[in-house]
C-alpha cells in the first residue's frame, strides 16, 4: 500500500512528531497501555493495526489462489491423460480395421 501512514511509508520519520517513549507516572513499569499524545502517531499506529488485521485475510486469499491453480493443473493433467488413452484406443481400433480389411482382400 502506498498511502502515507502505513508500515511501508510511515506518516513521519521525525521522532518529535511521534508519540513520546516516556514512562507513565500513573502506571507501573511494564504497563501495556500506550501513551498517545500526537494524533499523527496514533493514526500511523491505527493503520499498522489495520494492516496487521488484514494479514490473515491476504494469506487465506493467497492460499485459495494456490489451491485453485493446483486444482486447475490437476484437471488439465487428467484431461491430457484421458485424451492420450482415447488416442491409443483409436489407434488400436484403426489397426484392427486395417488388418480386417487386409484379411478380407486376401481371401
Amino acid at each position: 500500500m502506498n498511502t502515507p501512514g502505513t508500515i511501508d511509508r510511515p506518516l513521519t520519520h521525525d521522532p518529535k512528531k511521534q508519540a513520546p517513549m516516556k514512562p507513565s507516572t500513573s502506571e507501573p513499569a511494564g504497563s501495556a497501555i500506550p501513551d498517545f499524545t500526537t494524533p499523527g502517531a496514533n493514526e500511523s499506529r491505527q493503520n499498522r493495526t489495520r494492516q496487521m488485521q488484514l494479514i490473515p485475510e491476504a494469506l487465506a486469499r493467497a492460499h485459495m489462489h494456490d489451491s485453485l491453480r493446483a486444482a486447475e493443473s490437476e484437471r488439465r493433467a487428467v484431461r491430457l491423460a484421458t485424451a492420450r488413452r482415447m488416442q491409443r484406443r483409436a489407434e488400436r481400433a484403426s489397426l484392427r480395421a486395417r488388418r480386417a480389411l487386409a484379411m478380407a482382400v486376401m481371401q
